[in-house]
């Protein structure tokens, strides 16, 4: 591991607004460049009333005009919500306006359910055509000549580098044909992560961007001084989960000591199925559990997320795991 990250999906808390919760990723954000985060992802979803990042971008603006030296970015936006072209004029912006600090992830599927995708996209087109759209979109990051037909502005020049993000075999099929760098959602859908992860690196073909593969591997965490502590921060994006997968998307519930009286038996154990690649606890535990991961899956760089009600706590977890990650890393390079 060379590198760790952090995802944030501007968890809106029960009791708390919209307002709230970007103001908390901002205060967020700031705290992670201290810590020394090497970059700082959002994520696009539509239609959740417990998230404030669906105009990613507007948001990454915003985070970027809030810190310094850290690279903010899309971890991702959804492609087939938008045209290619849009994307390159929102991004090349970015870019523009924060040089070498902008980075692009970008998702094949919708971030919503199938209504959201409708009135975002308006006239959806029955074809495939993410490779197709991911192509176009570099294309407009290119350096073009003056007689090009269609230009990005801003955006031609910037060579803002993207990424492909992927939960399957898909994304890792495609990150290795063109050559980019491949980050795999891990902390919600880790049941392919080692298939996944095995194609690209055995397939990768190098590339202008990138000449050998680079993988960032997702985990969810949850610090705190002790372990039970931890363990009661972290129910709150437990029975999170288990509302969205049974139909209830809300809010952030506060923590519970009980949560199997929240989730019927069967849902809980689907919702730590689909968190397993995660560590909570106290900071040895963390490390414990992350060393774990890191020696299992060999990432070049790991990227950590974790929702939690309380923001000074969930600003302390981080800072928590930061310094976990910093001994990890000083770790292998002394090995």
């Amino acid at each position: 591991m060379q590198r760790f990250s952090l995802l944030d999906l501007s968890p809106i808390p029960e009791g708390k607004t919209a307002a709230d919760a970007l103001s908390s990723t901002v205060d967020l954000a700031r705290a992670a460049e201290r810590f020394g985060y090497n970059r700082y992802w959002l994520a696009e979803h539509h239609n959740m009333p417990g998230i404030a990042s669906a105009a990613t971008a507007l948001v990454i603006g915003h985070v970027a005009a809030a810190t310094n030296t850290m690279r903010i970015g899309a971890g991702g936006i959804m492609l087939p919500n938008h045209a290619p072209l849009i994307v390159a004029e929102q991004f090349g912006t970015l870019a523009t306006l924060y040089p070498g600090r902008i980075d692009l992830g970008l998702g094949r599927a919708p971030g919503s359910d199938m209504a959201t995708a409708r009135a975002l996209r308006r006239h959806m087109a029955p074809e495939d055509s993410f490779p197709q759209d991911v192509q176009e979109l570099i294309g407009y990051f290119d350096d073009t000549s003056e007689d090009t037909p269609v230009r990005a502005i801003p955006g031609s020049g910037t060579h803002v580098p993207v990424w492909i993000l992927g939960s399957s075999l898909y994304g890792a099929q495609l990150a290795a044909w063109l050559g980019l760098p491949y980050a795999f959602a891990s902390h919600f859908a880790p049941a392919m992560l080692d298939q996944a992860l095995s194609i690209y690196r055995s397939t990768f073909q190098p590339s202008e961007q990138l000449d050998k593969p680079y993988v960032m591997m997702a985990a969810g965490v949850c610090a705190a001084p002790t372990d039970d502590e931890a363990a009661f921060l972290r129910s709150s994006q437990l029975l999170a989960f288990a509302r969205l997968r049974t139909g209830k998307p809300g809010k952030l519930p506060h923590p519970t000591h009980d949560l199997d009286a929240e989730i019927p038996a069967p849902i809980m154990a689907q919702v730590r199925q689909a968190l397993s690649c995660s560590a909570t606890g106290s900071a040895a535990t963390v490390r414990t559990q992350l060393r774990s991961l890191i020696d299992t899956f060999q990432p070049d760089e790991l990227i950590v997320t974790g929702m939690i009600h309380d923001h000074a706590a969930r600003v302390r977890s981080f800072e928590i795991v930061a310094r976990v990650l910093s001994d990890l890393r000083e770790d292998v390079v002394a090995a």
